[in-house]
């Protein structure tokens, strides 16, 4: 695991092969804060994140272009 400060305030542990990340729960929400700020100051073509529920649907593989800041930290 390759450990890494992003967004000013969070840290996050990496897999230097691509199999995921690892953060704790509060170094995510600085993630979410962050990304809202984002979306807040980026204009009318971006939408705030949505809230995490239990019946949400995992997206599609593939890779598709950033819609996101925090999409743009794990590229």
């Amino acid at each position: 695991m390759a450990a890494r400060a992003l967004g000013g305030d969070a840290e996050v542990a990496q897999c230097p092969d691509g199999h995921g990340v690892f953060l704790s729960r509060a170094d995510l929400g600085s993630l979410i804060e962050a990304e809202t700020d984002w979306h807040r100051h980026a204009g009318q073509h971006t939408t705030p994140m949505p809230r995490i529920t239990a019946d949400m649907e995992a997206p599609p593989a593939g890779k598709t272009p950033a819609r996101a800041w925090i999409e743009t930290l794990f590229r």
